[in-house]
Protein backbone atom coordinates (compact mmCIF):
# COMPACT_ATOMS: atom_id res chain seq x y z
CA UNK A 1 0.00 0.00 0.00
CA UNK A 2 1.53 3.12 -1.13
CA UNK A 3 1.36 6.27 1.23
CA UNK A 4 1.73 9.84 0.12
CA UNK A 5 5.07 11.98 1.69
CA UNK A 6 2.98 14.00 4.30
CA UNK A 7 1.52 10.47 5.98
CA UNK A 8 5.17 9.12 5.45
CA UNK A 9 6.69 11.75 7.67
CA UNK A 10 4.20 11.73 9.89
CA UNK A 11 4.68 8.19 11.01
CA UNK A 12 8.13 8.60 11.21
CA UNK A 13 7.78 11.59 13.66
CA UNK A 14 5.28 9.62 15.72
CA UNK A 15 7.79 6.79 15.84
CA UNK A 16 11.33 8.99 16.42
CA UNK A 17 8.75 10.51 19.72
CA UNK A 18 7.60 7.38 21.07
CA UNK A 19 11.29 6.17 20.72
CA UNK A 20 12.51 9.09 22.51
CA UNK A 21 10.02 9.00 25.22
CA UNK A 22 10.32 5.80 26.06
CA UNK A 23 13.87 5.93 26.17
CA UNK A 24 13.66 8.67 28.73
CA UNK A 25 12.30 6.31 31.12
CA UNK A 26 14.49 3.94 31.10
CA UNK A 27 17.25 6.45 31.87
CA UNK A 28 16.47 9.46 34.06
CA UNK A 29 12.26 9.16 34.50
CA UNK A 30 10.17 7.06 37.09
CA UNK A 31 6.66 6.35 37.74
CA UNK A 32 5.13 6.22 40.96
CA UNK A 33 1.60 6.55 42.33
CA UNK A 34 0.30 9.04 44.88
CA UNK A 35 -2.57 10.81 46.20
CA UNK A 36 -3.57 14.14 46.75
CA UNK A 37 -5.73 15.98 49.31
CA UNK A 38 -9.53 15.71 47.95
CA UNK A 39 -7.86 12.07 47.79
CA UNK A 40 -7.92 11.15 44.11
CA UNK A 41 -5.28 8.93 43.11
CA UNK A 42 -2.22 10.72 40.22
CA UNK A 43 0.24 9.36 38.64
CA UNK A 44 3.84 10.36 39.84
CA UNK A 45 6.48 11.36 37.24
CA UNK A 46 9.84 11.61 38.94
CA UNK A 47 12.82 12.80 36.94
CA UNK A 48 16.52 12.57 37.89
CA UNK A 49 17.60 15.59 36.73
CA UNK A 50 21.22 16.06 37.78
CA UNK A 51 22.72 18.36 34.82
CA UNK A 52 20.40 20.73 35.08
CA UNK A 53 18.38 20.71 37.75
CA UNK A 54 20.82 19.31 39.97
CA UNK A 55 17.81 17.29 42.28
CA UNK A 56 14.92 15.35 41.08
CA UNK A 57 11.71 17.08 39.83
CA UNK A 58 8.69 15.55 41.10
CA UNK A 59 5.75 16.21 38.44
CA UNK A 60 1.74 15.15 38.81
CA UNK A 61 0.03 13.81 35.82
CA UNK A 62 -3.74 13.90 36.22
CA UNK A 63 -5.60 12.26 33.21
CA UNK A 64 -9.52 12.50 32.46
CA UNK A 65 -12.44 9.54 32.80
CA UNK A 66 -12.49 8.95 29.21
CA UNK A 67 -11.95 10.88 25.72
CA UNK A 68 -8.12 13.26 26.14
CA UNK A 69 -8.83 16.36 24.14
CA UNK A 70 -5.72 17.95 25.19
CA UNK A 71 -2.25 18.15 27.48
CA UNK A 72 -2.00 21.12 29.95
CA UNK A 73 1.37 21.71 31.53
CA UNK A 74 0.33 23.81 34.47
CA UNK A 75 3.01 25.51 37.00
CA UNK A 76 2.81 26.99 40.10
CA UNK A 77 3.77 30.05 42.06
CA UNK A 78 6.42 31.40 44.17
CA UNK A 79 7.17 29.57 46.97
CA UNK A 80 4.59 26.53 46.14
CA UNK A 81 5.66 23.08 44.48
CA UNK A 82 3.90 20.15 42.36
CA UNK A 83 1.84 19.71 44.68
CA UNK A 84 0.07 23.25 44.95
CA UNK A 85 -2.41 22.77 42.43
CA UNK A 86 -4.02 19.66 42.90
CA UNK A 87 -4.12 20.27 47.12
CA UNK A 88 -5.76 23.27 46.56
CA UNK A 89 -8.49 22.72 44.21
CA UNK A 90 -9.88 19.49 42.89
CA UNK A 91 -7.99 18.71 39.36
CA UNK A 92 -9.07 15.72 38.87
CA UNK A 93 -12.39 16.75 38.91
CA UNK A 94 -11.32 19.76 36.30
CA UNK A 95 -9.42 17.45 33.93
CA UNK A 96 -12.56 15.24 34.17
CA UNK A 97 -14.72 17.87 33.25
CA UNK A 98 -12.58 19.36 30.57
CA UNK A 99 -11.24 16.25 28.76
CA UNK A 100 -7.57 16.81 29.53
CA UNK A 101 -4.67 15.99 31.10
CA UNK A 102 -3.27 18.35 33.67
CA UNK A 103 0.41 18.13 34.35
CA UNK A 104 1.83 20.12 37.49
CA UNK A 105 5.39 20.11 37.65
CA UNK A 106 7.74 21.45 40.58
CA UNK A 107 8.99 24.91 39.70
CA UNK A 108 10.36 24.88 43.15
CA UNK A 109 10.23 27.73 45.49
CA UNK A 110 12.26 30.71 43.80
CA UNK A 111 13.08 29.89 40.29
CA UNK A 112 10.58 32.07 38.54
CA UNK A 113 11.42 29.22 35.92
CA UNK A 114 14.79 30.74 34.60
CA UNK A 115 18.19 29.56 34.47
CA UNK A 116 20.39 30.76 37.38
CA UNK A 117 23.26 32.70 36.35
CA UNK A 118 25.88 29.98 37.52
CA UNK A 119 25.97 26.90 35.21
CA UNK A 120 26.96 24.70 38.26
CA UNK A 121 23.18 25.96 40.26
CA UNK A 122 19.55 25.39 39.38
CA UNK A 123 18.86 25.93 35.37
CA UNK A 124 14.94 25.55 35.91
CA UNK A 125 14.27 26.57 31.82
CA UNK A 126 16.73 24.23 30.24
CA UNK A 127 15.13 21.82 32.46
CA UNK A 128 11.51 22.09 31.19
CA UNK A 129 12.88 23.07 27.64
CA UNK A 130 15.36 19.84 27.27
CA UNK A 131 13.98 17.24 29.71
CA UNK A 132 10.58 17.89 30.93
CA UNK A 133 9.08 18.91 27.66
CA UNK A 134 10.64 16.36 24.83
CA UNK A 135 9.29 13.99 27.64
CA UNK A 136 5.46 14.86 27.73
CA UNK A 137 5.73 15.20 23.66
CA UNK A 138 7.58 11.55 23.29
CA UNK A 139 5.98 9.79 26.05
CA UNK A 140 2.39 11.54 26.32
CA UNK A 141 1.93 11.64 22.56
CA UNK A 142 0.78 15.75 22.89
CA UNK A 143 1.11 17.27 19.66
CA UNK A 144 0.96 21.29 18.32
CA UNK A 145 -3.02 20.80 17.79
CA UNK A 146 -3.49 19.28 21.85
CA UNK A 147 -0.85 20.42 24.35
CA UNK A 148 -0.91 23.91 25.83
CA UNK A 149 0.83 25.73 28.98
CA UNK A 150 -0.10 27.88 32.18
CA UNK A 151 0.23 29.01 35.66
CA UNK A 152 -0.18 31.50 38.01
CA UNK A 153 1.75 34.54 39.41
CA UNK A 154 5.90 33.02 39.18
CA UNK A 155 4.27 30.40 36.85
CA UNK A 156 2.30 32.95 34.71
CA UNK A 157 5.52 33.88 33.57
CA UNK A 158 7.10 31.26 33.61
CA UNK A 159 4.12 29.35 31.00
CA UNK A 160 4.54 32.49 28.91
CA UNK A 161 8.65 32.89 28.52
CA UNK A 162 8.14 28.39 28.00
CA UNK A 163 5.70 29.66 25.52
CA UNK A 164 7.98 31.60 23.75
CA UNK A 165 10.88 29.00 23.93
CA UNK A 166 8.70 26.30 22.54
CA UNK A 167 6.42 27.63 20.62
CA UNK A 168 6.23 25.50 17.64
CA UNK A 169 5.18 22.60 20.60
CA UNK A 170 1.92 24.49 21.90
CA UNK A 171 -0.94 25.52 20.64
CA UNK A 172 -1.77 28.35 23.09
CA UNK A 173 -0.15 29.86 26.08
CA UNK A 174 -1.87 31.42 29.66
CA UNK A 175 -0.88 33.49 32.26
CA UNK A 176 -3.02 33.62 35.35
CA UNK A 177 -1.97 36.91 37.61
CA UNK A 178 1.57 36.58 35.62
CA UNK A 179 4.54 38.46 37.50
CA UNK A 180 5.04 39.38 33.62
CA UNK A 181 7.98 42.46 34.14
CA UNK A 182 10.24 41.31 36.40
CA UNK A 183 11.60 44.66 36.57
CA UNK A 184 8.45 45.73 38.65
CA UNK A 185 7.75 42.86 40.18
CA UNK A 186 7.17 42.88 44.53
CA UNK A 187 9.34 40.05 44.82
CA UNK A 188 12.30 41.86 43.32
CA UNK A 189 14.73 41.34 46.11
CA UNK A 190 13.62 37.24 45.77
CA UNK A 191 14.06 37.67 41.91
CA UNK A 192 17.65 38.98 41.90
CA UNK A 193 18.76 35.78 43.61
CA UNK A 194 18.46 33.88 40.63
CA UNK A 195 20.76 36.23 38.61
CA UNK A 196 23.62 37.67 41.23
CA UNK A 197 25.27 39.23 38.09
CA UNK A 198 24.11 41.49 35.60
CA UNK A 199 20.96 42.28 37.57
CA UNK A 200 18.95 44.90 35.49
CA UNK A 201 19.79 43.43 32.25
CA UNK A 202 18.74 40.16 32.97
CA UNK A 203 15.75 41.26 34.72
CA UNK A 204 15.37 43.01 31.88
CA UNK A 205 15.61 40.01 29.12
CA UNK A 206 13.67 37.76 31.01
CA UNK A 207 10.88 39.27 31.35
CA UNK A 208 7.53 37.47 29.37
CA UNK A 209 6.76 41.70 28.37
CA UNK A 210 10.42 41.73 26.83
CA UNK A 211 10.46 38.62 25.18
CA UNK A 212 7.37 38.72 23.41
CA UNK A 213 9.09 39.79 20.50
CA UNK A 214 10.53 36.48 20.09
CA UNK A 215 7.12 35.22 18.62
CA UNK A 216 5.95 38.91 16.41
CA UNK A 217 3.33 37.74 14.30
CA UNK A 218 1.98 34.62 15.96
CA UNK A 219 -1.58 33.47 15.54
CA UNK A 220 -0.93 31.14 18.53
CA UNK A 221 -2.97 32.83 20.93
CA UNK A 222 -1.78 33.65 24.73
CA UNK A 223 -4.44 34.13 27.38
CA UNK A 224 -4.11 36.65 30.07
CA UNK A 225 -6.35 36.85 33.35
CA UNK A 226 -6.02 39.02 36.70
CA UNK A 227 -8.04 40.13 38.98
CA UNK A 228 -9.19 43.95 39.07
CA UNK A 229 -7.68 44.21 42.81
CA UNK A 230 -4.50 42.30 42.32
CA UNK A 231 -1.33 43.92 42.50
CA UNK A 232 0.03 42.47 39.42
CA UNK A 233 -2.97 44.03 37.52
CA UNK A 234 -0.51 46.03 35.48
CA UNK A 235 1.09 43.48 34.24
CA UNK A 236 -2.18 42.25 32.31
CA UNK A 237 -2.07 45.88 30.35
CA UNK A 238 1.72 45.84 29.70
CA UNK A 239 1.70 42.45 27.94
CA UNK A 240 -1.48 43.14 25.93
CA UNK A 241 0.46 46.01 25.13
CA UNK A 242 3.55 44.25 24.11
CA UNK A 243 1.21 41.72 22.11
CA UNK A 244 -0.36 44.65 20.02
CA UNK A 245 2.94 46.58 19.34
CA UNK A 246 4.24 42.93 18.17
CA UNK A 247 0.94 41.64 16.33
CA UNK A 248 0.96 38.72 18.84
CA UNK A 249 -3.01 37.16 19.05
CA UNK A 250 -4.08 37.69 22.84
CA UNK A 251 -7.08 37.30 24.61
CA UNK A 252 -7.56 39.74 27.92
CA UNK A 253 -9.55 38.54 31.06
CA UNK A 254 -10.30 40.76 33.48
CA UNK A 255 -12.67 40.63 36.18
CA UNK A 256 -13.03 40.89 39.95
CA UNK A 257 -11.01 39.25 42.00
CA UNK A 258 -7.43 39.47 44.18
CA UNK A 259 -4.09 37.35 43.98
CA UNK A 260 -6.10 34.42 45.91
CA UNK A 261 -6.92 30.25 45.02
CA UNK A 262 -10.37 31.01 44.36
CA UNK A 263 -9.61 33.65 41.42
CA UNK A 264 -6.97 30.89 39.75
CA UNK A 265 -9.89 28.46 40.30
CA UNK A 266 -12.72 30.39 38.18
CA UNK A 267 -9.67 31.59 35.68
CA UNK A 268 -8.00 27.60 35.70
CA UNK A 269 -11.61 26.73 34.16
CA UNK A 270 -12.29 29.95 32.12
CA UNK A 271 -8.93 29.29 30.50
CA UNK A 272 -9.77 25.33 29.90
CA UNK A 273 -12.83 26.63 28.34
CA UNK A 274 -10.68 28.36 25.56
CA UNK A 275 -8.42 25.45 25.51
CA UNK A 276 -11.28 23.04 24.80
CA UNK A 277 -12.68 25.27 22.23
CA UNK A 278 -9.36 25.85 20.30
CA UNK A 279 -8.91 21.83 20.35
CA UNK A 280 -12.42 21.69 19.14
CA UNK A 281 -12.12 23.43 16.25
CA UNK A 282 -14.80 25.78 18.14
CA UNK A 283 -15.45 29.38 16.68
CA UNK A 284 -13.86 32.03 18.45
CA UNK A 285 -13.93 35.24 16.57
CA UNK A 286 -10.79 34.97 14.98
CA UNK A 287 -8.66 32.54 12.62
CA UNK A 288 -6.95 29.75 14.79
Amino acid sequence: MKMNNKKTIQIIFAAILFFCGNRLISQNVKFEGGYDKFGNMCQLMIFDSKENLKCNDTVRVYTPDGEIKGTLLLLHGWSGCYKDWGDKMDIQKISNKWHFRIITPDGFYNSWYVDHTHPDKMQTRKFFNEELIPFIVGYFKASPENFFIDGLSMGGHGAINIFIDNHDLFRAGGSMSGVLDLEKGRLKTEIVKMFEEKLDERLKEESATYRIKNIANSEKPILISCGYSDFYFFCSQEIADACKENNVYYIRLDSPGTHSWKFWEFALNQHLWYFERLVDGEEMGFKH
